[in-house]
């Protein structure tokens, strides 16, 4: 029989007016109680005009949580990877991979307030589709493939992971490595691989 398992989802939300400096501290002061409590996992989240969730990069606030921590896996809730070019988003994953010794788990999402996708000039109703493309890309980055791509946003000529990552996320679906809704074709293609 297995253990349960605990987890939590630091969005992070904070009053308006809180100092901002005091409040991201206070937010790793907490995953470190978290990891110390013997936490399996807490997810970050990444939003940049809420006001009140005040974690742009939870690359960076991952990284810094890291060194604050022993056991607890960490990972981003999730990144808005329709925001992101689908290459530095996956290098970033991993080094951190790399920084953590594979206890990063990578969390996709298309973002989900309007006003993120109007600042950069996406419509919103464009994140869904950015997101099945860039998490194709991703995958291939990720299995070692040099991928040439054109998206609405990026132009991606023969890009390639320079380094390898630490662990394999394709296999560490859903419990510490690649976690999005994944549409059919990627289920399909993780359970062939599994």
């Amino acid at each position: 029989m297995s253990r349960l398992r605990f987890g939590t989802f630091l969005a992070p939300f904070h009053p308006a007016g809180v100092n901002p400096t005091a409040a991201i501290h206070r937010d790793l002061r907490l995953v470190q109680h978290l990891d110390e409590m013997g936490f399996d996992e807490a997810w970050i989240g990444e939003h940049h005009s809420a006001g009140t969730e005040i974690i742009a990069s939870p690359e960076i606030f991952i990284a810094a949580a890291a060194e604050r921590t022993k056991n607890i896996k960490l990972g981003t809730g999730v990144v808005s990877v329709s925001y992101h070019n689908p290459l530095w988003a996956t290098e970033r994953i991993v080094l951190l991979d790399h920084l953590t010794r594979g206890r990063v788990m990578f969390g996709l999402g298309p973002g989900s307030l309007p006003t993120d996708s109007s600042m950069i000039g996406l419509n919103p109703t464009d994140t869904r589709e950015l997101l099945e493309v860039n998490v194709d890309i991703i995958m291939r980055l990720l299995r070692g493939e040099a991928v040439t791509a054109q998206t609405k946003t990026h132009n991606l000529v023969d890009a390639r992971l320079h380094l390898a990552p630490y662990s394999d996320f394709r296999r560490r679906r859903g419990r510490g490595g690649l976690a999005h809704r994944m549409t059919e074709k990627y289920q399909k293609e993780l359970a062939e691989k599994s």
